[in-house]
């Protein structure tokens, strides 16, 4: 490891995933005068940092990162060097939903955080500043505390919440010029102390307007809800959508003007085949078993409903194909166009197309799946059925021959394409479903498709 000795402060995190990668080196980037070193127990993604061709696909991330890399950013798989030498230390570890034991399905599973925190404790031989930058349970914080400073050595560890509101796609201009920052801490000496230091570091490029501090309780909560809110406009939109198709409304003309409401606005508002990600079914199952945990039903019912219109969505967007395309799509080739999650990043966790893929599947089509950034990801994703797939990174590729594209991610390149070239390789019928609404619908009519959106009016040929 590099010393830290001509560095104002050392600032360490582990996990270099989504967040943490982007956040440390846009820290880095913005902060000469500290030294940032991003560690991880996967060595091939640690390996991918150091190279040009990153683990992760974020918009301009690589420019970001090539600013500070070996100047003052640094990855590696020292983690136990990185926990000595750091004063702050960033904790941006995988939470998912347990898959076990009390609370599966719907609550945190916290093993990863819970071992990195003894972790800490083991190699800690000073004071430091613990920072929550996965999403976590309300309370973690106080819990957290208690195993940390639970040892003998007599180090005081202060545990700060810093919830990530980055959205992927938009990472780097998230956190260069976010909404909000939001640092909550024990309202102790202590821990005023300590959140001032870390409200210290985004000053450095943030506005003063901009950072928020709470009581840490309440940044945690603030995490889970402003995910839940953002999913659950999502999901209400969408239950508009088999409305509008049975009634000749236009989900697009309704959204338009529900958005013109400044009461309301626009964002979150686009309807879709369903949202996906890595945060928002989580953090929605993780609220409703903390309202259960506190006896709170009515609470957890509302928004466990938001999950439920999600799931709906995404099924109802495949009976809408197999119905379109006379009741059976055994044997037919189905493109679908993108896998992602959303438009650029190559995450698919949770992503909508998993479900509409696993379900056309199941209804013996064959599949054949694009995307531009996730087909890695859509090889795991779908392990138990690559014998049922095919995977190209050329659309038109993927759609020769096809019955039906089914379109899953709003990908620039999918607007872009020349339609007519495709249409004449297609099988006839030709079908398109544009599970994002991106497409010009009219134009596509025109060429000779037979054109479903999500929540306006089909335009058929028969």
């Amino acid at each position: 490891m590099h010393e830290g000795t001509s560095f104002k402060r050392c600032i360490a995190c582990i996990g270099a995933g989504y967040v943490g990668g982007p956040t440390m080196a846009m820290i880095a980037a913005r902060c000469p005068q500290y030294k940032v070193t991003v560690v991880d127990i996967n060595a091939s993604r640690i390996e991918a940092w150091n190279s040009d061709a990153l683990p992760i696909y974020e918009p301009g991330l690589l420019d970001v990162v090539k600013v500070a890399r070996g100047r003052n950013l640094f990855f590696s798989t020292e983690v136990e060097a990185a926990i000595r030498e750091a004063g702050v230390i960033f904790v941006s570890v995988n939470t998912p939903t347990k898959t076990f034991g009390e609370g599966a399905g719907k609550a945190a599973d916290l093993q990863h955080w819970e071992r990195t925190a003894r972790m800490i404790v083991r190699e800690a031989a000073s004071d430091k500043i613990i920072v929550e930058k996965s999403t976590l349970p309300v309370r973690t914080a106080a819990a957290m505390s208690r195993i940390l400073n639970a040892n003998d050595k007599g180090i005081h560890f202060e545990v700060v919440s810093n919830p990530e509101f980055l959205a992927e796609g938009t990472a780097v201009a998230d956190i260069d010029r976010p909404d909000r920052v939001l640092v909550g801490a024990q309202e102790t000496p202590q821990g005023i102390a300590a959140r001032d230091t870390i409200v210290e570091i985004y000053a450095n490029w943030v506005p003063a307007e901009k950072i928020l501090t709470s009581n840490v309780w309440s940044a945690e909560l603030s995490k889970l809800a402003a995910n839940a809110f953002l999913a659950q406009r999502i999901s209400s939109i969408n239950s508009i959508t088999a409305l509008c198709e049975k009634t000749s409304a236009n989900i697009m003309e309704v959204s338009r003007a529900i958005g013109m409401d400044s009461r309301i606005g626009p964002r979150f508002l686009s309807p879709s085949v369903g949202f996906g990600g890595s945060c928002f079914k989580k953090d929605l199952l993780n609220l409703v078993y903390i309202c259960q945990s506190y006896g709170l039903s009515e609470a957890a019912s509302y928004w466990e409903s938001v999950v439920a219109m999600n799931d709906h969505q995404r099924r109802r967007f495949v009976s809408t194909m197999v119905g379109a395309m006379f009741n059976t799509v055994a044997g037919k080739r189905i493109a679908l166009f993108g896998f992602a999650f959303k438009a650029d990043t190559g995450d698919t966790r949770e992503s909508p197309a998993i479900g509409v893929a696993r379900q056309l599947i199941e209804e013996r089509a064959q599949v054949v799946i694009t995307d531009p950034q996730a087909l890695d990801n859509a090889k795991i994703d779908l392990a138990d059925h690559l014998q049922a797939i095919e995977l190209t990174d050329d659309p038109y590729a993927a759609a020769q021959g096809a019955h039906a594209i089914a379109l899953c991610t709003e990908w620039q390149l999918y607007r872009d394409l020349d339609y007519r070239r495709i249409f004449e390789r297609m099988e006839k019928p030709a079908f398109i479903f544009d599970g994002r609404n991106i497409l010009d619908h009219e134009a596509l009519y025109k060429i000779g498709f037979n054109v479903f959106p999500v929540g306006k009016g089909a335009l058929k040929h028969f």
